[in-house]
């Protein structure tokens, strides 16, 4: 893998060492969202973003964001990291480029579940630590099998699928396609204006 995208996917350090964590928000389940395959909008400066996550085959990853979802973290940060034919990262930088962190402990590696990082794939960005997954995640803009599972090892465990970009495609594109500066962070940050979970209608 190229050096670049391998460093890409690690969660952005803080800024400063006093930056103050914001409390983890109530539990996604607990707020009515414990359905199989939840539905989260991203409204983006660039557009709707769509995505369906999978409880069934990632159930710790999806918790994880819908806690955060509900919780309102990510309404007003970026995505703060594009790689043109590679993805984009979102979930932990604001447009003035502050870190906005959360206390919810890391996520283990569910990389094993047997979902891929094929185009429109979302999954959970992490450090060299398999399982330090937290509110970063990623979409991917072209099929990326070098990020799958291969092994329970440092090297072969791979970044976790838990959801896919049902609609919006177009939007992921766009944002993809932005100018970038020398370090892959937008030229003009590209905001997550609101992130929420769709109510689906009651079945009569």
């Amino acid at each position: 893998m190229h050096a670049r995208h391998a460093l890409i996917l690690t969660a952005v350090l803080a800024l400063a060492a006093c930056q103050k964590k914001q409390p983890a928000p109530e539990t996604a389940k607990s707020q009515g969202t414990a359905d199989s395959l939840p539905v989260v909008v991203l409204e983006t400066s660039k557009g709707r973003i769509v995505m369906q996550l999978d409880r069934r085959k990632a159930p710790l990853s999806v918790e994880n964001i819908l806690t955060h979802v509900n919780g309102h973290f990510y309404d007003g940060l970026t995505f703060h990291r594009v790689i043109q034919g590679f993805m984009i990262q979102g979930g932990s930088v604001t447009a003035d480029n502050q870190q906005r962190l959360s206390s919810a402990p890391p996520v283990p590696n569910e990389a094993d579940n047997g979902l891929k990082n094929v185009r429109g794939a979302v999954a959970l960005a992490r450090t060299d630590d398999p399982n330090s997954g937290g509110t970063q995640f990623f979409i991917n803009l072209v099929d990326n099998p070098r990020l799958d599972f291969r092994s329970k090892t440092v090297e072969g465990w791979g970044y976790a699928v838990f959801g896919r970009v049902t609609q919006g495609m177009d939007v992921v594109d766009s944002i993809g396609a932005v100018r970038t500066r020398p370090d892959d962070v937008p030229v003009q940050p590209v905001v997550i204006t609101r992130a929420y979970v769709e109510t689906m209608p009651a079945t009569p």
